[in-house]
């Protein structure tokens, strides 16, 4: 019998059609533009899971509002660290976005960002004791000067109407706004940067094609199995270099490559699922995401939030997200993830990140126990007129949190993102959430650093970065001059005025 497996050739693989793939092939096409490139996806469209519009937080996480990245340590203080870290992150996202709608790569920004008011809300005396440290830490930083405080109830009603009405006044209340928060809709903008990049000369996009395995071969180029699942068919790609952006998916990818880097990662499912308010007189009240304090021993992406949304050209409203647990990897997953991806060498690991975070499944169980009213008395915490007929439940994306090697505790659990990268700078694999989406150009930047260092030194590449990002290489927290200016170029070119 004759062999009918197709076979292909490219200078890069990326696996997944996410943000991280469309943001990585993009800029890798802007530096080299003579580079071919294959994207395999399992799904039928671009940006169908963890990108999503439903499936993602969506705040453009530049740390204006969200407070998990701004603990109080042990001592009382504050660090701003962590925040400003992911502010500048976010502002080299919003440079190569208005790069690509400068040269035309991406249609009408107003179709993917808007600004919105990024509020932190709290109440009750230690929480609002807290909120103000927080705002002294951040709003000492250029980043972050423009951030506002208050505790005047009156003034908070102005800000967010929907969240105040009918709130106790003798409770103290607290809350810090950003003016110049966006919303983003990642499911919009990665489809378009697709759409870019699919016509582009030596670019080939394939959809409803699994990966099934990959292995390195012994001149260090990369042999990937793949099976379109439309027809059955199967495929064999050869590269020199493969990334994996495959959200829930990457981590069984990486065992699959077996590269010595890759050892020892596990990974830790977390569910979720919004309330969507169906009522459009209580969705036109809102015009601000609104972050609160997350539970304790409860993941990042648990952080509650009434959030203001643009989703297919239509204003959303919705809060949560509510977290649960499954072992699917992806929202279109398989239920057999989780126990597949235990292996010898991240069985310990995982066994010993377990135990140290039982609040967290304490938290997870409690999560999935709660009924429709459970959702709606957690919602009045932050809407206190809500009415449960006014809402319903929608389905949110599927996150994996990394667990991986730790030479003094053994195991440990991580709610960040994490990249793995073999040696030879061949293959890079991307695990993790949050803040993701909103910090693809920065993570990008790491993978291309990583993988292409002889090339990234060139004067040719340099210059490049230089025109996609002005300010590539410096630290705008540091120069704020050059953050106003960059600040204001970015608003204009996103009409985000």
């Amino acid at each position: 019998m004759s062999d009918t497996t197709i076979r292909s050739s490219s200078d890069v693989v990326l696996i997944g059609a996410g943000i991280m793939s469309a943001t990585l092939g993009l800029i890798l096409k802007e530096l080299q533009p003579e580079l071919t490139i294959d994207i395999y996806e399992r799904l039928d469209n671009a940006a169908a899971e963890s990108s999503d519009a439903w499936n993602n937080a969506g705040t453009g996480h530049s740390a204006f509002c969200e407070l998990n990245y701004t603990p109080e340590a042990e001592d009382g203080s504050i660090s701003p660290k962590k925040a400003i870290s992911i502010a500048e992150s976010f502002e080299l996202s919003r440079q190569f976005w208005s790069y690509l709608v400068q040269q035309e790569k991406i249609s009408s920004p107003e179709h993917f960002i808007k600004r919105i008011p990024h509020i932190s809300f709290v109440w009750g005396d230690e929480n609002v004791a807290y909120l103000k440290k927080r705002f002294e830490a951040l709003q000492a930083n250029p980043l972050f000067a423009e951030m506002i405080y208050s505790t005047d109830f009156s003034e908070l009603e102005k800000w967010m109407p929907l969240v105040m009405e009918g709130r106790d006044k003798n409770v103290p209340v607290a809350a810090t706004s950003m003016a110049i928060g966006t919303d983003v809709n990642f499911g919009v903008l990665t489809r378009d940067m697709f759409s870019n990049l699919a016509q582009m000369e030596g670019v080939n996009l394939h959809f409803h094609c699994e990966v099934r395995d990959l292995k390195q071969r012994g001149d260090k180029s990369w042999r990937i199995k793949i099976t379109d699942l439309a027809t059955n068919q199967k495929r064999k790609a050869y590269t020199k270099f493969v990334f994996i952006g495959a959200g829930g998916g990457s981590l069984p990818l990486l065992e699959k490559a077996d590269i010595p880097e890759g050892k020892g990662f596990g990974g830790f499912p977390v569910s979720g699922q919004w309330l969507k308010c169906t009522n459009s007189a209580v969705i036109e009240q809102h015009e601000s995401k609104v972050y609160g304090k997350a539970s304790v021993g409860s993941p990042p992406m648990s952080v509650p939030h009434i959030d203001s949304r643009m989703i297919n050209g239509k204003k959303q409203l919705l809060f949560g997200p509510f977290a649960g647990f499954s072992t699917r990897f992806l929202k279109n997953g398989n239920y057999s993830d989780l126990p597949k991806s235990i292996q010898l060498d991240n069985i310990i690991p995982m066994v010993i990140a377990g135990v140290k975070n039982i609040p967290l499944t304490k938290y997870l169980i409690e999560q999935v126990r709660q009924s429709p009213e459970d959702r709606i008395e957690a919602l009045r915490e932050y809407v206190p007129e809500a009415k449960s007929e006014d809402w319903v439940i929608e389905r949110a994306g599927q996150r994996v949190q990394v667990i991986k090697k730790d030479e003094k505790e053994g195991g440990k659990l991580e709610f960040g993102t994490e990249v793995i990268t073999s040696e030879d700078g061949t293959l890079s694999v991307l695990l993790g959430a949050s803040p993701g989406a909103s910090t693809a150009v920065s993570i990008m930047l790491d993978v291309i650093g990583r993988c292409y260092k002889k090339e990234l030194n060139t004067a040719e590449w340099q210059a490049k970065f230089k025109m996609m990002i002005p300010s590539y290489g410096q630290e705008l927290n540091d120069n704020p001059e050059m953050l106003e200016k960059i600040r204001k170029e970015t608003t204009t070119v996103l009409k985000l005025n």
